[in-house]
């Protein structure tokens, strides 16, 4: 059983990531592609409407600037490259709310498979995605410095480490209050315990504040929006499309000894 459902998992993580990147590719693409023109120096942003403007190459400072060599072509960042990373990010995705969702099944109350995907999935898009990007959002290109790399992406993991434990209690807490309080009170509770527990983490963790002054506040903005909205494309799309694989496994399983009964020999008496 847990095969069958790992192997679901991955195929609606990989469906998932796929969508995913097209929504990426349709609203967050254009806005890297601005961004790495704000770094590499080879125009300007309008900071209006968002638009790439030339350079003027009289204009000391504004004029364009050698660019970097880069190790990896963004013809091949958008193509192999980007298939051969959804597809494993997408089965690793799959495979870990798979394993998420049987350990829950039975465990958090009767609750059908196609609602268990969906509430798993809700869960995981808040603490694995929303909680730590309102402490550190997104950035495109042309934002942050190398110095503060690493304090950063430790800060960020923390937040995310914080945010599932912060989860996990909330459901441990919800639970064994549910008998004492209600359903209603109980998930008030855990809710209110949750975001308790993350509020004194963000409060805690450092902030890193390096969005240049001049950077446009409307790229950044629509980049930091594609970016959630492309999480939220992938853990909507695997939520629901494995609570329908998940459903068809699991109702098949508990039907087919009831199916052996009905075929079994009917005793005529003593």
């Amino acid at each position: 059983m847990a095969a069958r459902l790992l192997t679901r998992g991955m195929l609606a993580g990989i469906v998932a990531a796929c969508l995913a990147v097209g929504f990426a590719h349709l609203f967050g693409e254009p806005q890297v592609e601005l961004a790495i023109a704000f770094e590499s120096g080879i125009g300007a942003v309008d900071h209006h409407h968002g638009h790439a403007l030339a350079a003027d190459p009289h204009a000391g400072h504004e004029a364009a600037v050698e660019p970097e060599p880069e190790l990896v072509s963004r013809a091949t960042q958008r193509g192999i490259g980007l298939l051969t990373a959804t597809v494993i990010y997408g089965a690793a995705y799959g495979g870990l709310f798979s394993l998420v969702f049987g350990f829950c099944y039975g465990r958090v109350g009767q609750v059908e498979p196609r609602t268990l995907a969906v509430l798993v999935a809700t869960a995981g898009f808040l603490a694995v995605v929303l909680v730590p990007a309102l402490k550190y959002p997104a950035n495109p290109p042309a934002i942050g410095a190398p110095e503060t790399i690493g304090p950063r992406t430790v800060a960020y993991f923390e937040m995310l480490v914080v945010s599932l434990g912060a989860l996990a209690l909330a459901v441990v807490v919800g639970l064994r209050l549910r008998a004492a309080l209600g359903g209603w009170n109980a998930g008030m509770a855990a809710g209110a315990l949750f975001v308790l527990v993350v509020a004194t983490v963000q409060l805690a963790l450092p902030d890193f504040s390096e969005v240049p002054d001049d950077f446009p506040a409307v790229v950044l903005w629509r980049f930091r929006i594609a970016a959630l909205g492309m999480q939220l494309v992938l853990w909507s799309v695997l939520g629901l499309l494995f609570g329908g694989l998940a459903e068809r496994c699991l109702v098949g399983t508990r039907r087919q000894p009831t199916r052996h009964a009905s075929l079994a020999p009917r005793s005529l008496g003593p």
